[in-house]
């Protein structure tokens, strides 16, 4: 019997996005998985909206947070009630290519793989592809450190690798510590060569405040890998080049798409 994937999907404010997310996972040629929606908002708005759109699929379960607790608290939360032996992580305002469970999967129990993320595109609120981010081989802990080119709702992983493991709650970068926790763990980072993710940049989101991904990358470094302050500000200031370097990069390919 395949093995049953569950797919974690935190929800808030993502009305938008959701129905085009939701779809490419409910369409997925690999057909055994749970999808946990955590509905993270107070206001109950849009919860029918979501209602609607999964039609009482039985493979979906809506849960409730009394308030708005963040991604990581949420991510969590699915995590404690999970049943699959996989973890897939999906955040609502992203979206899968319609084999991506089967091929990432194959990929995995193919070579013995435990943890696999997977090269992905990055497109614009006009649903343009602006750029591609293509998945290492393999990420050991030290190149990890340098950047975090992960994208999370690319990742497959084992449940098991996640026992007494949390998100930490900070309002980004909190994959970033998870991702470097397992890597600590000497769990293999693999990454599959194939674009199988879409990634929506959606300007003034969270991901996109400068401010605050400064804030928790300090925290990153100095709180969770127990860096001093001054190793601190130096991976701080290398994870920013990193970024600035990523972007030049995408933009360099947006303008050459739009020349072919």
């Amino acid at each position: 019997m395949k093995s049953l994937v569950s797919v974690i999907m935190p929800y808030y404010k993502k009305r938008n996005y959701f129905f085009k997310s939701i779809n490419s996972a409910l369409k997925q040629t690999y057909t055994n998985f749970e999808i946990l929606i955590i509905y993270d908002d107070q206001n109950r708005n849009d919860l029918e909206y979501i209602t609607t759109c999964v039609k009482n699929d039985s493979r979906i379960k809506i849960i409730l947070n009394d308030k708005n607790r963040g991604v990581a608290y949420s991510r969590n939360k699915a995590l404690s009630i999970a049943q699959g032996e996989y973890i897939a992580f999906l955040d609502c305002d992203d979206y899968w290519d319609l084999k991506k469970i089967e091929i990432q999967l194959n990929f995995m129990l193919i070579n013995g793989y435990d943890f696999s993320h997977t090269t992905y595109q990055i497109v614009n609120y006009k649903e343009k592809i602006i750029g591609t981010i293509k998945a290492r081989k393999i990420l050991k802990y030290k190149e990890l450190l340098k950047s975090c080119d992960i994208g999370l709702s690319s990742v497959i992983l084992k449940r098991n690798l996640l026992k007494n493991m949390k998100f930490p709650e900070l309002k980004t970068k909190e994959d970033f510590v998870l991702w470097l926790a397992l890597a600590k763990k000497s769990v293999n980072l693999i990454g599959l060569d194939k674009s199988l993710m879409f990634w929506r940049q959606i300007p003034n989101s969270l991901s996109s405040s400068i401010m605050q991904k400064l804030s928790d990358a300090y925290k990153v470094y100095y709180y969770y890998e127990n860096k001093n302050f001054f190793y601190s500000i130096f991976y701080i200031i290398r994870l920013s080049t990193y970024a600035l370097f990523k972007k030049i990069n995408l933009y360099l390919s947006f303008f050459k798409l739009q020349k072919q």
